[in-house]
């Protein structure tokens, strides 16, 4: 049973492994990682459109589309507290909530290996030679080790322990920054806290997971501030290179900063853990969509997608907003 177990772990690895080496792309994720590293310095260095113009210009836009989102929310909300249909599939979550942790563990284990593969850590932009120099060979094999073992499940807290050790010292050397990759903090929590095994008891992996969704929203939180408003000409620059006005018809502002809006409010409803299901959807639909038009790299992308399934998988824990209020008798909200 065990072995069976073991492979089915190993071959969702090797997939999710085989997809991420398969496509190409460029050389960088998000808006920095489409753009040459002379364009990234010349738009950081550059000032950006003050964001209250933007809001003044296209208030009455921005007016409408708040409407309409507040709409689409209330009605995901009002029909997923339906008593007939969190009746019905409360016998299916019930049997998909034990492979969170699972599909949680397997993500990042193959991230691991990932990173180790491309010589980066997290992202392109954090080469391991920038940061380990000469060591860089040993900081690959201590990756490939700490990826293998998170994802057959034998010493993970020890390998989770050498991965949280390995992010304090790209801290050190990147700062706030790493706030972008602050998912991955939330996975070695994750993993620190339940160990091997899937069969950790259920208020641990409850409180597992509210901190993995706070941390996850953190990272797009802060991924699309950086981006999106502290240095918006990054996403305007894309904006504008990609020709994306020919297909959203919007000003190149009013998108780069409704996109924030967007991003910064799935990472409050991750956060505060309001319509999970639905949010994470939401966000793997508009993920894949960048990946294909933009041909990004897919590899810092894994746990961007691999989380979100998580969380569906998963659904609400006792400390998210919509679970502490409606999950009552093993039924809880479907979206």
């Amino acid at each position: 049973m065990h072995k069976r177990k073991l492979w089915g772990w190993l071959a969702l690895a090797g997939m999710m492994a085989a997809l991420c080496l398969s496509i190409p792309g460029a050389a960088f994720a998000h808006e920095v990682y489409v753009l040459s590293p002379q364009e990234i310095q010349i738009a950081i260095h550059t000032p950006s459109v003050p964001i209250m113009s933007v809001i003044r210009e296209h208030l009455a836009e921005f007016i409408q589309w708040a409407v309409f989102g507040a709409v689409v929310v209330l009605a995901v909300f009002f029909i997923s507290i339906i008593p007939a249909l969190t009746r019905r599939a409360s016998p299916f979550f019930a049997k998909t909530k034990p492979w969170g942790p699972v599909i949680s563990r397997v993500t990042m284990g193959v991230s691991f290996l990932a990173a180790a593969y491309y010589q980066a850590s997290y992202g392109p932009e954090l080469p391991l030679a920038g940061i380990y120099g000469a060591w860089a060979p040993l900081a690959t094999a201590v990756l490939v080790v700490i990826g293998v073992l998170i994802i057959i499940d034998k010493w993970v807290r020890p390998a989770a322990l050498v991965a949280l050790a390995m992010f304090a010292v790209t801290v050190w050397f990147h700062g706030w920054y790493m706030l972008t990759y602050a998912n991955y903090l939330g996975e070695i929590v994750v993993l620190l806290m339940l160990g091997a095994g899937v069969h950790a008891a259920k208020e641990k992996v409850s409180r597992s997971f509210a901190i993995l969704r706070v941390l996850f929203g953190t990272a797009l939180i802060y991924a699309s501030f950086y981006a999106k408003i502290l240095y918006a000409n990054l996403a305007l620059d894309t904006v504008n290179q990609y020709h994306l006005t020919n297909y959203l018809h919007f000003t190149p502002h009013f998108l780069v900063l409704g996109a924030a809006i967007v991003e910064i409010s799935i990472g409050l409803f991750f956060i505060l853990g309001i319509e999970i299901r639905f949010v994470s959807l939401f966000f793997l639909f508009w993920l894949t969509l960048s990946l294909v038009f933009f041909g990004e790299v897919v590899w810092p992308h894994l746990i961007l997608i691999g989380i979100p399934i998580a969380f569906f998988f998963y659904g609400y824990d006792r400390y998210s907003l919509e679970g502490y209020f409606f999950a009552r008798d093993g039924r809880e909200p479907v979206l």
